[in-house]
């Protein structure tokens, strides 16, 4: 039976990975990877990520199963963080995940089991968007959202186009700090988006992977929290991977959201028959640790804290890199006012093999750039070989 299988190509960014560590070059620059970095190039765990873990070592009396449904106060409490004040008045019925990834995966499920056939996907996206959605049995048809050389949002294109989706299907949309690009969308634009879908009937689906990266956690959740208000019925997948840097602990969830209580306990009962056919039970430890530090204030203030620094960290490295491009390519100004981890700079295939070959500096050949991976003295040599291609 295996021998009738056909191979499938390597992933393109493990192949990235595999060919940054191979390679014996000093100075190389690794802008592929989606994690943060700090200034000594580690992802740190958070310091009340280790508090949260050296209480639950000390008070964890069971490793049993929690149940399909999960963490219920993580859940809780997550949502909380979400939804804010709008999602106090609304109802929520949340899944714990295997991740922000598994989270896709059974709001994908899910919808095709309520009827849908079609999701919408912004391009450029994650690459992985399309995968999961394709291989759940959803149509994945796309929408203009963003011009690499001019770096700007093709926001009339994208409501047209989503003005032409058909009742039932599934629209996708970044919650903020959109990946790949950063491009931010404004209240109105926001406001805008809801009056289309409400008006079409499209089902949202919020992506909300780096609440914290952006402006702040409310501001980075205030679109989402306007949309779910204005729609009767959506869903949001959530990760904690980045926010709480619990990237291996595969932690995440899935709300549906509805104006009657009945149809989000309806919602859910089925995220949770469908969770128990494909994983069965969520895995533990990192909801739990969410779960505690959402639930101690002392907690909660050095999580933000710390949230907060890395945010602004994030936020010089754009400043540089602006700066330093202006006189490259003027659009590239851009880059100060995107937001979160990524930016997509307008360079050709060749252009960043030339990088790679020439500079030791990775990067998909789509040239998204990982600006949360430099160090400041990188940012400005990045500068240097960026310009150096024009």
């Amino acid at each position: 039976m295996f021998s009738a299988l056909t191979r499938q190509p390597d992933d393109a960014l493990l192949a990235l990975i595999g060919l940054y560590r191979q390679d014996q070059r000093p100075g190389k620059v690794d802008l592929g990877v989606g994690v943060y970095r700090d200034e000594e190039g580690r992802t740190p765990v958070f310091r009340a990520v280790k508090v949260a873990e050296r209480i639950l070592l000390d008070s964890q009396d069971s490793k049993s199963y929690l149940g399909l449904e999960g963490d219920t106060l993580y859940l809780d409490r997550l949502w909380r963080l979400v939804g804010g004040g709008a999602g106090a008045r609304l109802s929520a019925a949340g899944v714990q995940t295997p991740g922000g990834s598994g989270a896709l995966r059974l709001a994908a499920d899910l919808a095709l089991r309520g009827g849908a056939r079609r999701i919408w996907v912004g391009m450029p996206s994650w690459p992985n968007h399309a995968g999961i959605f394709a291989a759940a049995g959803l149509e994945v048809a796309t929408y203009p959202f963003f011009d690499s050389a001019s770096q700007t949002v093709l926001f009339d294109r994208m409501i047209a186009a989503l003005d032409g989706a058909g009742a039932g299907d599934v629209a996708l949309l970044h919650g903020s700090c959109h990946n790949p690009t950063g491009a931010p969308l404004s209240a109105d634009q926001w406001a805008a988006i809801a009056e289309t879908l409400e008006k079409r009937g499209v089902l949202p689906l919020i992506d909300l992977a780096y609440q914290g990266f952006g402006r702040g956690l409310d501001e980075d959740a205030a679109g989402l929290r306007h949309l779910v208000a204005a729609v009767p019925e959506s869903l949001v997948a959530v990760s904690s991977s980045k926010s709480f840097g619990l990237y291996r602990e595969r932690t995440g969830a899935i709300f549906a959201v509805a104006a009657a209580p009945a149809a989000a306990d309806l919602a859910r009962s089925n995220l949770m028959a469908l969770a128990r056919t494909s994983y069965s039970m969520p895995p533990d430890h990192g909801a739990a640790v969410v779960r505690t530090i959402l639930g101690d204030e002392a907690l909660t203030r050095d999580w933000i804290d710390e949230l907060d620094g890395m945010r602004a960290r994030i936020q010089g490295l754009r400043r540089i890199l602006a700066a330093g491009l202006r006189g490259v390519a003027p659009a590239l100004q851009a880059i100060e006012t995107q937001e979160g981890m990524f930016s997509l700079l307008p360079l050709s295939e060749a252009e960043v093999l030339r990088l790679r070959s020439e500079h030791a500096i990775y990067m998909p050949t789509s040239g998204r750039v990982n600006i949360a991976g430099l160090k400041t003295a990188e940012a400005e040599s990045v500068v240097a070989k960026f310009a150096a291609l024009r």
